[in-house]
């Protein structure tokens, strides 16, 4: 899963619990309880204007303990520190949504890639490679130069050295050549799918081997 679908399901998570806490508070301060004949939910406190959203028991149960406040303090703290290095995460890009391609022999010529077209044409020239069943590439800033990560899945039976050559020769060599760079680091992640096991033969299972007297 990646990191933009994670974001999005966590936003409509979000969403969708702020919409429907929004939509009861606002039920229960407009009365639509008792207008309409609506029972509110079980153990919801905002079910009319004049209820409160704790009560005084609720208030000062835990306000004489000692460990009440720290414990209070503590965990507001872990939750505005969580929502500000989320924020912070998502404002930071890693990787830039375009690339600068050189122009040659063209003074004055500003070229520009988009990343994502970049991370397509590698993904289908390392999916073109021998043995390669699925692959994955990104483009990722770094704190000077990019980088490529790459995570790629080979056929049953696959050579991960051959592959790592092919990779080297090929698409990062291109990519390489395309940006205009001497150096263009790369994380190469390989799995290898495992041969599925044999039928056995019909007709009873496994045959035992003969015994030697």
């Amino acid at each position: 899963m990646t990191r933009s679908t994670v974001n999005r399901v966590l936003l409509g998570v979000a969403g969708l619990v702020l919409l429907v806490v929004g939509v009861l508070v606002l039920a229960g301060g407009l009365d639509l309880y008792r207008r309409v004949g609506l029972e509110p939910p079980r153990r919801w406190p905002l079910a009319s204007p004049d209820r409160p959203v704790l009560g005084a028991r609720a208030r000062t149960r835990w306000a004489g303990r000692p460990w009440w406040w720290p414990v209070v303090i503590a965990a507001l703290v872990a939750v505005v520190a969580g929502a500000g290095w989320w924020l912070w995460t998502q404002l930071r890009r890693s990787t830039s949504a375009t690339v600068a391609v050189p122009t040659p022999g063209a003074g004055g010529l500003r070229l520009r890639l988009s990343s994502r077209a970049l991370e397509e044409a590698l993904e289908i020239g390392t999916a073109a490679l021998p043995e390669v069943e699925r692959a994955g590439v990104r483009l990722v800033r770094g704190p000077r130069h990019p980088r490529l990560r790459a995570a790629v899945r080979l056929t049953p039976g696959g050579d991960p050295a051959a592959l790592v050559e092919h990779f080297e020769t090929g698409p990062r060599r291109d990519a390489r050549a395309s940006l205009g760079l001497a150096e263009l680091p790369a994380e190469l992640r390989i799995r290898v799918v495992a041969a599925k096991p044999a039928a056995e033969p019909r007709g009873g299972g496994r045959r035992r081997a003969p015994r030697v007297r």
